[in-house]
């Protein structure tokens, strides 16, 4: 298990526009988002009530989650009607060209405050590490809850294998690990050969992505006894419009 090299805050948004990413620690991001370790704790419950996912091609079913979309205006996050979820073939090669409706992040799980302060910091950080943008414009931010689990006896993160999102940023937040072994993550250049590997281990470790220059996946994780299961928050930012609507309209 390789352990990661976090990030200093003050140098993250420095590290997004050098390296493609940044990694921070649990005490950082509650630092970021303003609010108490504590508070973002209180989000871990709702992992407990996600859907199974019935759009996997492998036929798995290791993989349940929810799916929300939001847009940001400065620190303002406001939630749109709810939407499908939708990638082009060029960015998801197994499930890209779907239009997936997932169940929706549940409006107690939005109600709480760190995840409206978490969702807006992270997306601050982004328009920093995007120097040259008008800071009024707004990004469209789509939230997904990942819970994989062992049911088939390994579950897969990424079964994609190595992508990007077609998005401007990336946020990948460990929530939950339990009774595993796995899960390595792992980020390459998208034009060069340098890349990093790490497990992410701590709760609230957040790694976050500049989705134009780096790839990422994360490795299959197999039980350590009966059961386990690698909990996610997936966050994406992206200028202009939602992914998808261009062609939905």
């Amino acid at each position: 298990m390789t352990t990661p090299l976090y990030t200093p805050l003050a140098e993250a948004a420095a590290a997004l526009r050098r390296d493609g990413y940044a990694l921070l620690c649990a005490r950082d991001v509650a630092a970021l988002a303003g609010v108490p370790l504590a508070a973002l704790n209180d989000l871990a419950p709702s992992w407990d009530t996600l859907a199974l996912d019935n759009y996997l091609k492998d036929g798995g079913r290791y993989r349940r989650r929810r799916h929300s979309c939001f847009v940001q205006q400065g620190r303002q996050l406001t939630q749109t009607a709810h939407r499908a979820h939708w990638q082009p073939l060029e960015y998801n090669a197994l499930h890209g060209g779907m239009h997936r409706l997932f169940e929706p992040v549940l409006p107690a799980t939005v109600a709480q405050p760190a995840w409206p302060a978490l969702i807006a910091a992270i997306g601050q950080l982004c328009g920093a590490a995007r120097g040259e943008r008008d800071p009024a414009a707004p990004w469209y931010v789509e939230a997904h809850q990942f819970r994989i689990d062992t049911t088939d006896g390994i579950g897969r993160p990424t079964p994609e294998g190595a992508h990007r999102d077609g998005v401007d940023f990336v946020a990948v937040l460990l929530v939950a690990r339990e009774g595993i072994k796995g899960g390595e993550t792992r980020v390459f250049e998208a034009d060069g050969p340098n890349g990093k590997r790490f497990t992410m281990t701590e709760p609230w470790t957040l790694l976050l992505l500049d989705d134009a220059t780096v790839i990422h996946e994360s490795t299959p994780i197999q039980p350590l006894a009966a059961h386990g299961h690698r909990d996610t928050l997936v966050l994406t930012w992206r200028a202009g419009a939602f992914q998808g609507q261009e062609t939905s309209t």
